[in-house]
């Protein structure tokens, strides 16, 4: 009796397995959670609480990678699954701290300051979506030496830091209201820009470093030593800051330049 041999498609080899690497994802469901806990700490009305969260979830999602690489776990799954929880965690999260910080107060100064509220917190919401697709489609092609766009992280720091330091320091009023929403939509804007910041990745902490890096050491303490909000809000807030100032920087610079060589 002939037996016909068995076909395999070629794309059966690269069918996913039933199964999925534990402590990377394990890491990630930390991001998830921690994006999950901030969000009910602000329906809830604690912010101090929800800006811990936001803080606790770069932990998780700067170990999740890493880890994964450490243990030659990396997978497409592994991949999906982070970029998911990154948007619950530094999209949807600190978009809506900031909802339930300040729309509900800032409608009391009338329906029009409610809906520019309400505008500037989804706004964020979208350009972390966006920079997120962007990210994944670019990953390949990109410069590890910088991001393009300030990373949904890094962001996700800065909304939540300044709603931290307000509600610790109850920064209330109309003025202190219209500054958070516009640093919300900026910090958005800054996510789905095109400005270079500095990944990091370069740096080599086994290698020498230049001697004035020494100086950071201490100024690193002190910062911290202000308080975890403030820090919080100051570190990453030079951080969103610094590629918009470098590149009005360089061209002021070229502006210069140009004026001094004409005759």
């Amino acid at each position: 009796m002939n037996v016909e041999p068995e076909v395999t498609s070629p794309d059966d080899d690269n069918k996913p397995g039933r199964g999925v690497y534990l402590l990377p994802n394990l890491l990630t469901t930390g991001t998830l959670f921690s994006g999950f806990y901030a969000i009910v700490a602000a329906i809830d009305h604690n912010f101090s609480r929800a800006g811990m969260a936001v803080f606790i979830a770069m932990i998780f999602d700067g170990l999740d990678g890493r880890v994964a690489r450490w243990t030659n776990t990396e997978s497409a799954f592994g991949k999906e699954y982070d970029s998911l929880s990154d948007m619950v965690a530094f999209g949807l999260a600190p978009s809506i701290v900031a909802y339930q910080w300040g729309v509900v107060r800032i409608a009391e100064y009338g329906d029009l300051w409610r809906r520019i509220g309400w505008l500037a917190a989804f706004f964020y919401a979208v350009c972390a979506a966006l920079r997120l697709a962007r990210f994944n489609v670019k990953v390949a092609s990109s410069d590890k030496r910088y991001f393009e766009g300030l990373p949904s992280p890094s962001a996700a720091a800065c909304v939540a830091g300044l709603i931290w330091v307000s509600s610790e320091h109850d920064v209330d009023g109309l003025p202190a209201l219209i500054l958070g929403f516009a640093v919300t939509a900026f910090i958005g804007a800054l996510m789905v820009s095109r400005f270079a910041f500095w990944s990091g990745k370069s740096l080599d902490l086994r290698g020498k470093v230049p001697v004035a890096y020494l100086v950071l050491v201490p100024l690193i303490y002190a910062i911290y030593a202000a308080g975890p909000a403030e820090a919080l809000l100051l570190s990453f807030g030079s951080y969103a800051a610094s590629a918009p100032l470098l590149w009005l920087w360089r061209r002021i610079s070229r502006s210069h330049a140009g004026s001094a060589s004409q005759p």
